[in-house]
Parts: structure tokens; sequence; C-alpha cells
């Protein structure tokens, strides 16, 4: 076992001969004696090859005079290395390599970098290797975040476990031939970390101290918190727990419509009243920001006195206010416009960043995240406090289910630590998993200094390649005319302007790295056709690079829909046939994520398969050559299918049901609430609904929540009425269930719908009448514990 990796960027082998070489030689062997691997790179693209790569270095030592291929003047290749050393590790040992008799020809800031200097001829080996061992050593100690360290630390103390979980290390596993293929496939050192709360010396999660509490700690410092806090339940319980907080009963909830439906659980659980803001959509269906007109505060008091659950609330005053951000689809605010925008109108602003944990970490997104919102940048009594909730392991390197609540509290809306962590331990659990809050400990880690940069700017630039490519090979399709022109587009501005030069670019030549580093080239435009949007202002929303939207033929962001199309649904099959699966899929638009995992032979493999699809499209390849076990599983259906003509089908289907418009509407002309959501969920759970046919739920109060998938966001929420049957939400509900009957294998996923398993209709959930004599008792009943308000009557009329 090594005890890591030394790189040697000198212009001299070990092999050549030389007294220099010899020496090199003699330390190269010292250095493997004390447990070292050495990696030998003799010029400066090989030297910056290992840095890319070679994530476990532990130290370097570096030639000034390193040669560069193909340059004979200015600096010497050593200096491109020291930079690229800086830049993608933090604290890296470095030792310089100079043949000079002092250092005055050195420039000024190599000695920032460096942490010492070597001249071969005048130490003895034994020596230098043990002074770049010694840093080495001294670097990997101090490059552990403090949990990890801890944990670490207890698990080679080898104490026997005399506490939960039962499985004592794993030690019980190997008592059961079932339990001992767990334990050979998990491997020890896991089910050794997995310990109880019992043990003192790792601190505690729900008291914050010890290592758990160093660790958070360290968190806010790096995330630019005030307060953060380790969450071992995912993004959903980050949220639960902060509006759990905010808000309390028959207060107002302001939330952006466009929520998880964890927001919407949080709210039952605090009995809140809410009032919804709507974000705009474009003509691929996607949903865009909450546009700046909808924050103002005059049009944010205008919704609350327009909506009847606030007529029965404690005040007339938003206490909470919840917006995603990015987006699904990539969509980011200006953070500090959103602030001071909202301010007026609550004193506690809520970003839902389940996908956007990695924003601090490069200036694409600078100001753009929630805990960019402080008394620095927004002075005065107005600024509201922020929470930021953010799924960790999305996005960045940690283990599944691992999150956190980031806070920075203002004097209007005080956040005592005690008071939050009484909501806090109401969602946690009392039996962590430890290499969950180790996972969250290192993320942070990998995140602090130059590397969190070097990591996200990684996921950046090959996301940017990905779409330039797409773009290119679309248009040498279209050029070469010896085949069909058509191809897939990418969801992102045609043109980009150089704001040195003034120049306009077509996106696919733009330098990448002026799409790397100019946040301007991702903003939306305001009324810019490529995204599709009404209401936006300069700067208020950009798009992320990172999360890259395929687009299909058959329509465009207008909601022009064309003559012939591919639905992404049939692409996505294909996809998944490729053992390539998306994040997403709506009518005609696909989401790929480019996370750190990211690599050129992962997205490579993504352009052959779209390519191929393109092939078996134009020769109208068969069903069942393309995805046999569609064909398969639903013979009838589509044998002696084509692919082209089931995309035709398909897209034939959508245009006639207008499905795309529908989505639209529903989405925007949102149905009339009657009750609290915490009101139906009392109902659901005492037997006081009834799960009722489209055809038949016309004018019902819906007791759960109705979430299409594509694309993602609640249609219909508990308390609010369905409607007429020519209304927008029910229009929207057949044509899907049509859809769904129509083309089997491509079904919605569609959450609080259930399927009838004879007919195949839907079947929501609403609240079950209740006859006028009884709703009276009722009322009577309820009118000894608070005052009734409208929605009350509401319920019982619905």
């Amino acid at each position: 076992m090594t005890h890591g990796t030394v790189l040697f960027a000198v212009r001299e082998f070990p092999e050549s001969g030389g007294i220099g070489a010899e020496q090199l030689r003699r330390v190269h062997k010292e250095l493997e004696n004390c447990g070292f691997e050495v990696r030998w790179a003799s010029t400066r693209d090989d030297a910056q090859a290992v840095l890319r790569t070679e994530a476990g270095l532990a130290a370097a030592v570096v030639d000034w005079d390193l040669p560069e291929a193909g340059k004979t003047s200015g600096e010497p290749g050593g200096a491109d290395v020291l930079r690229q050393a800086g830049r993608r590790f933090q604290n890296l040992p470095v030792f310089l390599v100079t043949a000079g008799e002092d250092l005055e020809h050195l420039p000024l800031w190599v000695a920032e970098t460096v942490v010492g200097y070597i001249w071969p001829l005048e130490d003895t080996a034994p020596f230098i290797a043990g002074r770049i061992a010694g840093a080495a050593r001294a670097y990997q100690q101090d490059l552990l975040p403090p949990f990890f360290t801890a944990l670490r630390r207890f698990d080679h103390a080898h104490e026997y476990s005399w506490h939960t979980p039962a499985h004592s290390g794993g030690v019980a596993f190997l008592k059961s031939p079932v339990g001992r293929a767990f334990h050979d496939y998990f491997g020890e050192r896991l089910l050794r970390s997995d310990l109880s709360i019992s043990v003192e010396e790792l601190g505690s999660l729900f008291e914050h101290t010890g290592p758990v509490g160093a660790a958070e700690r360290n968190a806010a410092r790096v995330f630019g918190a005030d307060r953060t806090y380790f969450v071992l339940h995912g993004d959903s319980t980050c949220d639960r727990m902060v509006g759990h907080f905010s808000v309390t009963q028959d207060e107002i909830a302001l939330v952006d419509r466009n929520c998880h439906k964890s927001v919407l659980h949080g709210l039952v659980l605090s009995g809140a009243r809410p009032v919804y803001l709507i974000p705009t959509r474009n003509g691929y269906g996607l949903a865009g920001p909450l546009p700046p007109a909808e924050i103002r505060a005059d049009s944010v008091a205008s919704r609350i006195a327009r909506n009847p659950l606030a007529q029965g609330a404690v005040s007339p005053e938003a206490q909470y206010a919840v917006l995603t951000n990015s987006t699904y689809d990539g969509l980011c605010y200006d953070a500090l416009q959103v602030a001071r925008a909202i301010a007026p109108s609550t004193p506690r602003l809520h970003f839902d960043e389940a996908w956007f944990a990695y924003a601090r970490f490069h200036p694409l997104y600078a100001g753009r995240y929630g805990m960019a919102v402080g008394p620095d940048t927004f002075p005065g009594p107005e600024r509201p406090t922020v929470f930021s909730t953010q799924s960790t392991h999305k996005l960045l390197a940690a283990l599944s289910q691992s999150a956190m609540v980031h806070v920075k509290p203002a004097p209007r809306a005080p956040v005592e630590h005690d008071r939050f962590n009484e909501a806090f331990m109401m969602h946690g659990t009392t039996s962590p998993l430890y290499p969950m809050i180790a996972s969250l400990d290192v993320a942070t880690a990998m995140m602090d200094g130059p590397q969190g940069r070097w990591l996200i700017d990684e996921a950046v630039t090959e996301a940017i390649r990905f779409r330039q490519t797409v773009v290119r090979v679309g248009r040498r399709m279209a050029a070469a005319g010896d085949r069909p022109g058509w191809f897939f587009g990418v969801w992102q501005p045609g043109t980009v302007t150089d704001p040195d030069t003034g120049e306009r670019l077509p996106f696919a030549d733009a330098p990448a790295e002026l799409l790397r580093s100019e946040p301007a080239c991702w903003q939306l435009e305001p009324d810019a056709d490529w995204h599709g949007f009404t209401g936006l202002t300069e700067g208020y929303c950009l798009l992320d690079p990172v999360k890259v939207t395929l687009t299909c033929p058959g329509i465009d962001a207008t909601g022009q829909m064309a003559d012939w199309g591919i639905p992404a649904r049939v692409l996505t099959a294909y996809l998944a046939t490729r053992n390539i699966v998306v994040e997403k899929t709506d009518s005609y638009t696909t989401l790929i994520l480019f996370s750190m995992g990211i690599t050129k032979g992962k997205w490579g493999t993504l352009m052959d398969a779209l390519m191929d699809f393109k092939a078996l499209y134009d020769e109208d390849a068969p069903l069942e050559r393309v995805l046999p076990e569609l064909v398969a599983e639903y013979h009838q259906r589509y044998t002696g299918r084509t692919l082209r003509e089931l995309c035709q089908e398909m897209h034939d289907h959508l245009r006639e049901a207008h499905l795309v418009e529908l989505l639209d509407t529903a989405f925007q002309d949102l149905p009339e609430p009657v009750t609290p959501p915490q009101t139906c969920y009392q109902r659901l759970i005492r037997g006081g609904t009834e799960r009722v046919r489209l055809a038949d739920a016309a004018d019902r109060v819906a007791a759960a929540m109705v979430t299409v998938t594509p694309p993602g966001i609640p249609v219909l929420m508990p308390g609010e009425n369905t409607g007429t049957p020519d209304g927008p939400l029910l229009r929207y509900l057949t044509a899907l269930e049509s859809f769904d009957r129509g083309f089997p294998g491509f079904r919605s996923e569609t959450h609080g719908v259930t399927l009838d398993p004879d007919t195949g209709d839907y079947l929501i959930e609403c609240v079950r009448r209740i006859p006028a004599q009884q709703a009276g008792r009722a009322a009577d009943e309820h009118q000894e514990t608070r005052t009734p308000s409208p929605s009350d009557a509401g319920l019982s009329a619905g």
C-alpha cells in the first residue's frame, strides 16, 4: 500500500545520464522506500496531464526549466505547471528544482506557490527525499475534514462494539450465508463505520457537537452560510424542515408553483395557507422562472387579496416564501434581485437549491445562489432571512440522501439555533448513518479552495464541448446533402456576444474560454425566441450550462409545431436500450446532467447513440429492431410498425390533442383554492376521501397532489377545485389519459393518479362529498376550536 503519489516534473528521466539524473534516481528510490509512488513527466504537457488526472498527489517536484513543446521564448514550462498545481490543489506541497545559484531570476509569485527549493547536487538523496516525504505526510494529515478524520481514527482503534446497530461492525452478518454475501459485497470497513450515536468521540448530530459540529461549521464556511445543518434524508426533508419552522397554522406562505412535492408536505405539517406564484412556460412546455412582475410587492399583495384561503389567515402578511433555484431545466435567478423584490412581502425567503449545491464554486454563478444574499450585498433592515436547502448528493460527491440546510438569518426574522434545532430533531433520526455524515464532510472538503473551482469548471467545460459538438454535427449533416438534413438540437442561445469586442458569434464557434467564463453568454435576454419565455428583464435569469436540454424536431420554443416530428419519449426509449438513462423527458425535450463524474468517453457514447438513432429513423427501421422489448410486451400494438411510423403517429396525436398547449394552460390558469392542504390530509387519513374517474371529477376538491412527469411539477394541489369538464385541468389530464391508452409503454409518470386495473382510467383522490345536514353539524363542532373561514363552506359543498 502506497502513502500517495509524488510528481517529478523534471527534464531528465531517471534512465538518462548525468550527475543530476543519478541523484534524482536516488531520491526516487528513497521515496519508494518511504512508501510513495513516483510519477515522472519530462515535459510541461505530460506534467499537466498528471495534475489533471491524478487526484492522489501528495507532493510535486517541478523543474523551473521544464521544456514546453514548440515554445522558444517567454516563461519556461515549469511556470505553467506551478500555476496549474495551484489551481488544481489546495496547499499541495510543491518543491522547485532550479539550476540557478540564487533565486533572483524567479518571479515574485513563485515564492508564494512553492514550499521549498531543491538543488539536487547540494544535499544528499535521503535528505531531499525526507523533506519531500515529510511535507507530503503533513499535507495528507491536514487534507481530511474533521468528521472523516475522527471516523478514521475510531475505525483504526479496532474497538469492540457494545451498542447498536446489532450487526456489531458486520460480525453478525458473518453468521449467516446470506449475511456473509452481504458482508463480502460491501466490505468490512463500511460495516465497521456504521455506528451508534453512543460513540461520543464522533459527536452528536442532534446536539451538533464534537466532530459532527466541527464538520457543519466547516461546511458553513465553505458554502458561505452563517449556520449549516447536515440532513440525512435528502433535500425533501430539508424542505419540510424549513417550511415547518418558518410558517405556522393558518399563516400565509408564498409558494412557487414550480415546487417539489416536499414543499407541500411542509405546508401540510404546518397547517399554512399557500398562495401560489406562477412561473412562465415556453413552447416546449418547460417551466421558466417566476417573472419579475410576479414577485413585486403589489403583485404579491394582489394575489393574496384574491386568494380565498387568505381570507381565513391569521394575518394578511406572508411569513414565508419558497422558490426553486435552479429549476429542473437549469434556470437560476439573480438571487439578490429576487431577495430585494420579495423582501417587502415576507421576512423569510427559502431557495430550494436541490440541484444547485455547486453554485458558489464557479464564477458563472456569482450572485445566483441563496447564500449570496447577506448583509454585505443587501444591507439594511429589509433584508430577509435566507434559507438554502441543497441535495448535496445530486451534483456534488456525496452518498444518496445526503443533504444540507444553509441559513443566513436577518434581524427581522432571527433564527435561534435552539429553536430551529427543534424542527431539525423533529425531522431527523436518532440513528444516523455515519458514512453519510462523512460523505457530506468530504463533499465539503472537495469544494474547499481552488479544487472546488477546478472540479466544477471541468464539468462546465465538458458540457460546453458537448453542446457545441451537437450543433456542429447538425450543421455538417445539413451541409453534406447526402442524407436528410435534420439532427437533434440543444436548448441554448444561437449566438453569444464577446464583451471585449462586441462581436456577435455563433454559439458553436465561440471560444470555449468565453463560454466557460462569461455569464452573459448564458443569460436569458428579454423576449429572445430561443428560450421562449416572456416578461424577463436583463440579467434576471441564467441558463446553467451543466444542465443540457436536447431538443427533438417537431416544435420550437415559441410553440410552433411542424408537420413532422420525433417525440422525445421515443428517443429516450431507444437510449435506454443503449444503457443511457436520461434525467427527464418532456414531449420534445430530454434533460442530460453533466455532473463532476462526466467524461469525454461518456458523452461521446451519447453522441454515437444520437447519430445511430438518426440513421435508424432515416432508413425507417422496423420497431422490432429498434425497440425489441417494447414490441415484445405490446406486440398487438406495435408489431409491423417502423420507427418513423411510430414517431409520426405520436407526433400527430400530440398535435391534434394540443397536449403541449393544454399543459401550458393548466399550469398558468391555476385551479381555485378551496381549503388548506392540511385539512385535506386529515380527511384523507380518516376515510373522508374517494377515488373518482376524470369523467366524474368536475367541481370536486382534490385531496392529494397530482404531479405529472413530464414535466414533474404539481398540476393540482390538495384543497383545489378540479373545475369544469372543459376547464384547463381536466382537459389536460384527459388528454394525458388518452395518450397513455394510445401509446402503451410510453405512459407518463403521474403521482397522485391511480389507474383502474380494468379500464386504464385515471382516478384522482377527492374529498368525499358531505351531505348538507352533516356539513352543518361539522361546522358547529369546528366552531368550538376556531372561527370558520370561507374555505370550510367550500369543502362541504365540494
